[in-house]
């Protein structure tokens, strides 16, 4: 299989094909979900929440991105890797944009990034898409906004704000941004914007019409059995695999049957 490109994306939407992408924090993974045929691994700046325990994505820093980001590259052949340009290096200023997006693809090798923000970052988009930075936008709700949204509800589900998030995906559209995510807003509004593009949209609870769909690795996977929502499916139950594998090997080892003979070396 080719490796995934913005242009790839661009005929899988074009041909009714549908994109999937996952989050992804680490090496081992990406391999994992590389070989699985995965189109995008989006590093997301929820890493503080799924792997650190913080309430929300603002905690991330500039260098844990990066960190992540170049590790989930090495693992990956095929996929596009995506990194999430954490709260504050991209809403600034252009320039601050410029700077911060170029430092993390000089140092990941990461192909693309992503920010949040409609109408009022379409200019920063084009900024960083003149220069040659491919980016991924965000709208509907938008983690870094949370308290500024209320916490985290449904988007768009007034006549007024679906008419917001309908101008927002045009205008990132227009300032040359390859894919958007739209999270957490009504699917037939998701429908309409999806439609009305000609770039791919990866939805978040946002409906089956999106040209692809994104959920955070961890979720998926049934390992953060203490977050449930609507739009999650759990595609396996390994927070008691995990649970279960460690009683095993707690029994073992407490009982001197681990490590044996086979575990072990002589002379």
């Amino acid at each position: 299989m080719s490796n995934v490109t913005t242009q790839s994306l661009l005929e899988m939407k074009q041909k009714g094909e549908r994109i999937v992408a996952l989050t992804c924090y680490d090496t081992l993974f990406a391999r994992l979900l590389d070989a699985s045929g995965i189109d995008i691994l989006l590093v997301g700046d929820s890493v503080n929440q799924v792997l650190g325990g913080a309430p929300s994505t603002l905690s991330a820093t500039l260098e844990q991105m990066i960190y992540h980001t170049r590790i989930v590259r090495r693992g990956v052949e095929r996929a596009m890797v995506v990194c999430d340009m954490p709260f504050l290096t991209y809403q600034v200023t252009p320039d601050d944009a410029v700077l911060n997006c170029g430092r993390v693809m000089k140092e990941t090798a990461c192909h693309a990034i992503k920010l949040e923000g409609g109408q009022l970052m379409a200019p920063t988009v084009r900024r960083l898409v003149d220069v040659g930075i491919p980016v991924m936008g965000h709208i509907g709700l938008t983690p870094q906004s949370v308290h500024a949204l209320g916490g985290y509800r449904v988007q768009g589900r007034e006549d007024a704000a679906a008419e917001r998030l309908k101008a927002d995906a045009k205008a990132l559209e227009d300032a040359g941004a390859f894919a958007i995510v739209l999270e957490l807003i009504p699917a037939p509004l998701a429908s309409q914007i999806s439609k009305s593009l000609t770039i791919p949209t990866i939805g978040i609870g946002a409906g089956p019409a999106c040209d692809g769909q994104v959920l955070v690795l961890h979720d998926m996977l049934g390992l953060n059995d203490q977050f449930s929502a609507k739009f999650v499916k759990k595609y396996a139950a390994m927070a008691e695999d995990v649970r279960e594998a460690a009683r095993l090997f707690a029994a073992e080892v407490r009982e001197g049957r681990y490590p044996g003979p086979e575990h072990s070396f002589g002379k």
